[in-house]
């Protein structure tokens, strides 16, 4: 017998404390929303135009902050937007010639008086480049901080205690709203630049998003006139499969055209057993009688992410693709997407 799991006043209280420190970071995020002002425009115009004149969006911090940093300058590659993570230590070691005139710095700093990044901020200001702030702000109760002093334009955090009740000095809180910024940040250059999806994944052909945002063309193994029976819709059931049975690795289904060779329906192995177990002589009935009329379809350039919403709402395991004519091109086979791991098999 497996051992049952009983809830204790110990873990009670625990799990207490993780959901009040959940809703802590939560609120948060919320007092960022709630403070959104011209701020946030005048940091976009300026990562815009930075990114328009070719230039590279720097982002630096200490600590944890520089941690925070660099997903956020990940982002906004990610988003088409060049940016490097510079260790305000090593900028001064030799990594100041990583800026450029047409470059802009995104600085973080809880305190906002980080020694090694207000250093940092001060030759950067001597040299002209634009600087966002990202830091507690006096907005939080504090007065101004060094870095709130020479930055062009600051985004405070508003944060004044991390999670915990107080227990724990660890950034926790501050580091998630200077994360949330940051991506606020990412996104609305993204918006402003009409970015795309296409654009995303010439960025990211890698693993699973580069994966959903691949064209259906490029997963189908099954396409018309190939290997796939385009077979019409007057032809009876026995008919439809003789001629299916020439193809060699026939696939799951058949795409029933009319006349004109636009489709009107599917006819998958599971109609055919359906059928057979019915009663045998209607191998004989004509392929509109039995077929499933009006199928779900993709257009040739849907994203392999439609296919896994159809999959996922209508569990269908074939996807006609068709072009605009609605005359099929192809079929998406629902081991395709198993194979590529955007599904499960189940």
């Amino acid at each position: 017998m497996p051992a049952t799991t009983q809830s204790t006043p110990k873990t009670t209280d625990e799990l207490a404390f993780i959901t009040r420190a959940f809703a802590h970071e939560s609120a948060a995020i919320a007092r960022l929303g709630d403070a959104v002002d011209e701020r946030y425009t005048q940091a976009v115009d300026l990562i815009v135009a930075c990114a328009d004149a070719g230039g590279t969006v720097i982002v630096s911090g200490l600590g944890k902050s520089g941690h925070i940093g660099a997903k956020i300058s990940a982002t906004m590659a990610s988003l088409g937007i060049t940016s490097h993570a510079v260790h305000p230590t090593e900028a001064a070691h030799g990594d100041l010639g990583r800026f450029r005139k047409n470059d802009l710095a995104i600085c973080l700093s809880h305190s906002g008086e980080t020694a090694e990044l207000i250093g940092l901020a001060s030759i950067l200001r001597q040299d002209k480049l634009p600087i966002i702030a990202i830091t507690r702000g006096k907005g939080s109760g504090k007065p101004e901080s060094s870095l709130q002093r020479i930055a062009t334009v600051t985004l405070e955090a508003l944060v004044t205690d991390e999670a915990g009740d107080g227990e724990f000095l660890a950034p926790t809180t501050s580091t998630t709203a200077a994360l949330a910024i940051g991506d606020a940040l990412a996104l609305a250059v993204a918006r402003r630049r009409a970015f795309t999806n296409e654009d995303f994944r010439a960025r990211h052909p890698g693993g699973t998003l580069g994966s959903l945002l691949k064209p259906v063309s490029e997963l189908i193994r099954f396409h018309a006139g190939k290997n796939l029976p385009i077979l019409n819709e007057t032809l009876t059931v026995s008919q439809a499969l003789t001629q299916a049975s020439k193809v060699k690795r026939r696939p799951g289904a058949l795409l029933i055209v009319n006349d004109a060779g636009t489709l009107t329906g599917i006819f998958t192995d599971s109609d055919l057993r359906r059928l057979v177990l019915r009663d045998t002589n209607e191998l004989q009935s004509p392929l509109t009688e039995v077929m499933s009329k009006d199928p779900k379809t993709l257009t040739s350039d849907a994203l392999a992410s439609d296919a896994v919403a159809m999959f996922r709402e209508y569990r269908a395991d074939e996807i006609p693709i068709v072009d605009e004519s609605n005359t099929p091109v192809g079929m998406l086979d629902v081991q395709d997407l198993i194979a590529m791991k955007l599904v499960e098999d189940n």
